[in-house]
């Protein structure tokens, strides 16, 4: 019997109250996949997401990416193809209705893989002329029905270990084949423009604590300073250097939160010279002092002991 979206979402919201019976974040035994929990509304803040698939199961959320707005709430799922930095805000979330969602990290190399072997399987049908880096989707049957088995494969330790990787490979496929893999598949492309900036992306997340010239990464992508300014605006609303910028104070923001290191610390780590100017910045940039700031986030975030760092900042 076919399952309605109402079943299916009682279902998942019931898996999740077991996988994530605390607010903030609990890790999963699958690398990277972590369970989100919020039992009251959230203002609006400052977030910098790696290249991820987020599935809300209850609750409602709102981005905000330059001058443009998105929701994504209850059956909804979230598509992050390159590591943006952007505003969210919790709009619905109780003690009783609380905020459940699932964020799955983007496996480049498999994504890769799957992206090859999807657009020799569908030759002639090509990705949007206009990729997205960031967009919201309704969950349709088939993704829908692989997250509820991802769900319940990950209250059982064997079933995580066994059937967990091969139920994140459907999902990816699901997401690559729906109306959000153009941007995707673009995304992983070097010979695109979208995916040339994407590659600029990894690499300021890979040596974002060393000195990166913009006349370098428009070099590497094989374009003039120009072009690049302009297709890096277009992807992440924002300029290379203010892009790089918020890397750096975003992963200070974790490594004083996570780690307990002190401002000036963190400063020289992410690759500020004068840690005055980087409690400026981070000042301007987050509204707070790094010490205010570190301490508003340790009661915010339930990160749990143990978790790796990605690649990428991921802050909330």
């Amino acid at each position: 019997m076919t399952m309605t979206e109402t079943e299916r979402q009682g279902r998942m919201v019931r898996l999740m109250a077991v996988l994530a019976p605390n607010e903030g974040y609990t890790l999963c035994g699958l690398p990277g996949v972590k369970f989100m929990r919020a039992n009251a509304v959230r203002p609006r803040g400052k977030v910098l997401y790696e290249p991820c698939i987020v599935i809300v199961c209850q609750g409602h959320k709102r981005g905000y990416l330059g001058d443009q707005a998105f929701d994504y709430h209850s059956q909804q799922f979230l598509v992050l193809s390159v590591p943006l930095p952007f505003e969210g805000e919790t709009l619905r979330a109780t003690p009783a209705e609380p905020l459940l969602a699932i964020s799955i990290p983007i496996d480049l190399q498999l994504a890769a893989e799957l992206a090859l072997a999807v657009d020799e399987a569908q030759s002639g049908i090509a990705p949007p002329a206009a990729p997205r880096g960031i967009m919201a989707s309704k969950l349709d049957d088939a993704l829908g029905d692989a997250v509820l088995r991802l769900l319940q494969a990950l209250t059982c330790q064997v079933e995580t270990r066994l059937l967990g990787p091969g139920i994140l490979r459907e999902i990816l496929f699901r997401v690559l084949t729906g109306e959000q893999g153009g941007a995707l598949r673009a995304a992983l492309a070097h010979q695109s423009q979208f995916g040339k900036i994407g590659k600029a992306l990894r690499r300021i997340h890979m040596d974002y604590h060393r000195q990166i010239d913009v006349a370098t990464l428009a070099q590497e992508a094989g374009m003039s300073p120009a072009a690049f300014h302009a297709s890096f605006k277009a992807v992440t609303m924002t300029s290379p250097i203010q892009y790089l910028k918020t890397t750096r104070l975003h992963k200070a923001r974790l490594l004083m939160v996570q780690d307990g290191l002190t401002a000036a610390t963190a400063s020289g780590r992410v690759g500020y010279e004068s840690s005055s100017q980087f409690s400026r910045e981070f000042k301007r940039f987050f509204g707070r002092t790094p010490l205010e700031e570190a301490r508003e986030m340790r009661n915010l975030l339930a990160q749990a002991p143990g978790a790796r760092e990605g690649r990428y900042v991921s802050a909330q």
